[in-house]
Parts: C-alpha cells; sequence; structure tokens
C-alpha cells in the first residue's frame, strides 16, 4: 500500500502561482510513477502530468505544458508540481495517485486532493 498526502492548493488569482505537493509513504519502492489528475466540478477526472521515480521523465497533458512543471524529491518521496499562469479553467480539485511497477501508469492508489481555485 501507499499513502499519498497532497497540499498546497488555495485560491489564486489568474495569471498567478501555486506550488502543490505530495508525500507518499507506505511502500514507496513499489511505485514506478507518480501522477496529478484534476476533476472540476460536473467533469471527469481527467490527467494533468506523471513523472518517474527512476529518471525523472515527465510527460503533461497539453492544456498544461508550457505552464505547469512537475519534480520529485526521491529522497523525501515527495513530488511538486508547480503551477504558473493559472487560468480559471484550471479550477479543479487536483490529486495525486501513485502506480506499481508490475502495472506501470494504471494508478491504484489515491490521495485525497486539494483545491485549486483559479478567480478571473
Amino acid at each position: 500500500q501507499v499513502q499519498l498526502v497532497e497540499s498546497g492548493g488555495g485560491l489564486v488569482q489568474a495569471g498567478g502561482s501555486l506550488r502543490l505537493s505530495c508525500a507518499a509513504s507506505g511502500r514507496t519502492f513499489s511505485s514506478y510513477s507518480m501522477g496529478w489528475f484534476r476533476q472540476a466540478p460536473g467533469k471527469e477526472r481527467e490527467f494533468v502530468s506523471r513523472i518517474t521515480w527512476s529518471g525523472g521523465r515527465t510527460s503533461y497533458a497539453e492544456f498544461v505544458k508550457g505552464r505547469f512543471s512537475l519534480s520529485r524529491d526521491s529522497a523525501k518521496n515527495t513530488v511538486f508540481l508547480q503551477m504558473n499562469n493559472l487560468k480559471p479553467e484550471d479550477t479543479a480539485v487536483y490529486y495525486c495517485a501513485a502506480d506499481s511497477k508490475e502495472t506501470p501508469m494504471t494508478y491504484n492508489f489515491w490521495g485525497q486532493g486539494t483545491q485549486v481555485t483559479v478567480s478571473s
């Protein structure tokens, strides 16, 4: 099992920045990557970004490329999502998730979510 705790959400004006953190504990050695997803009211959860623990390879959804940056601190089992130039449409609950090496990029472990609200 992997436990995940997100932090860093809040209210920000359009054009502003926030940095989300996700601290992992438990069987973190069994995880291949960490992902960020978001869910806006009335919409389905969507992929935002992911990063591999080994090598730090990242991928991003098109709608955040050039604005969001994902990094990791392997020693602290923590990932950071730096969100710049935020837009009102970025308003959502943001969730981090962990997969396993047996099923990479299938996310079975989820945090409780952190609210990001961007005002216009």
